[in-house]
């Protein structure tokens, strides 16, 4: 009876015209987005300007506060990302140059980053169409089938130093001062790119020349891989859960791929709103045009969301072993336990 009332009770949440109910609550409101804006440049700012201050009279206890900046960092990536979705403010050119000049301080280049990244609402949790701009998952078939050096390296690549340490750093200094994935695609590209490094380098230089090169790189370097860290964890733990969804067509729908295919971090209150309410991301997947800010307006609403798809920060630990996808009972597995389904993945 409870398995019953549950696949009934799964059935009517799929069934429900979501991307009408959410049209709703898709309208930003401009006070509040300026607002949002400034309390976290601000608060940046100030604890950047703090961390030389303590470099500057060599009280290095001040650095602690590289931490604190790091995740205002990472909350003005998130103001980027909503921006990249047009809803922070619902102006195209407003959002634009607001994520352009956002993207400087992130190392990411807006419009670059912004065409990966709607690839990834287009298409993600479709076993078709992966590999832009997400995280490469394979299948146990897949996987088992790859040469020894194949595996070791899918192995390495989803080892959690490379995923959330060396892969940060490349992502943030390498990579995205290139438009790769992106260089047939036109100029835009290669303008989003280049303008971002142009300005980069241009505010980077701007900041030795006041403070010193050693300064500089010790408080800005820091920052900028912990927000990195902390945005590819973030980004890691919304689709490789273990309750996630993924199918290929024609069984793949919007709809169901969004509602659980992401999850719903549910984050203490401050880590919350250092995050943009990012965790709430089976909703920001059904409708990318709800700003940041009001995707909690949305749980309030509609409580049976908040149970979709749930995982806690605890939980959120656990999904790091959570490496192939199981098309036969379909769910992600760790390695371990792919091998004892199949013993040729080990």
């Amino acid at each position: 009876m409870i398995a019953t009332s549950n696949a009934e009770n799964a059935s009517s949440l799929n069934d429900k015209p979501w991307l009408k109910i959410l049209s709703g609550y898709r309208k930003p409101r401009p006070w509040r987005s300026a607002f949002e804006l400034i309390v976290t440049v601000l608060p940046f700012v100030a604890l950047w300007t703090l961390c030389w201050l303590a470099v500057h009279f060599s009280q290095w206890w001040g650095l602690i506060l590289i931490v604190p900046a790091a995740a205002f960092l990472l909350r003005l990536f998130m103001i980027q990302h909503d921006c990249g979705h047009g809803s922070f403010f619902a102006r195209r050119s407003v959002d634009d140059w607001t994520g352009r000049a956002i993207g400087v301080l992130t190392l990411t280049p807006y419009d670059y980053w912004r065409r990966a990244h709607a690839e990834h609402h287009a298409s993600a949790g479709n076993l078709d169409e992966r590999g832009v701009g997400d995280i490469t998952t394979l299948t146990v078939s897949e996987f088992t089938a790859l040469s020894r050096w194949g595996r070791l390296g899918y192995r390495l690549y989803r080892h959690p130093l490379v995923m959330f340490g060396i892969g940060p750093a490349w992502l943030f200094l390498f990579k995205q001062r290139l438009p790769f994935g992106m260089m047939r695609d036109g100029y835009l590209p290669w303008v989003s790119t280049m303008a971002t490094n142009a300005a980069v380098l241009i505010l980077a230089a701007g900041l030795i020349w006041m403070i010193g090169l050693v300064p500089f790189l010790v408080i800005h370097l820091p920052i900028v891989l912990l927000a990195g860290a902390a945005g590819v964890w973030l980004f890691y733990v919304q689709h490789q859960f273990e309750e996630t969804h993924w199918s290929k067509k024609p069984e793949w729908q919007f709809q169901q791929a969004a509602l659980h295919g992401a999850s719903h971090y549910d984050l203490p209150l401050v880590l919350r709103w250092l995050t943009g309410n990012i965790g709430i991301h089976h909703i920001h997947h059904l409708s990318s045009k709800v700003p940041c800010y009001r995707l909690p307006e949305v749980l309030r609403d509609h409580p049976e969301l908040r149970d979709v798809g749930r995982i806690t920060l605890a939980d959120s630990i656990r999904c790091v072993r959570l490496v192939l996808w199981d098309e036969r009972s379909g769910r992600l597995l760790s390695f371990r336990d792919a091998a004892r389904l199949q013993p040729a993945v080990g």
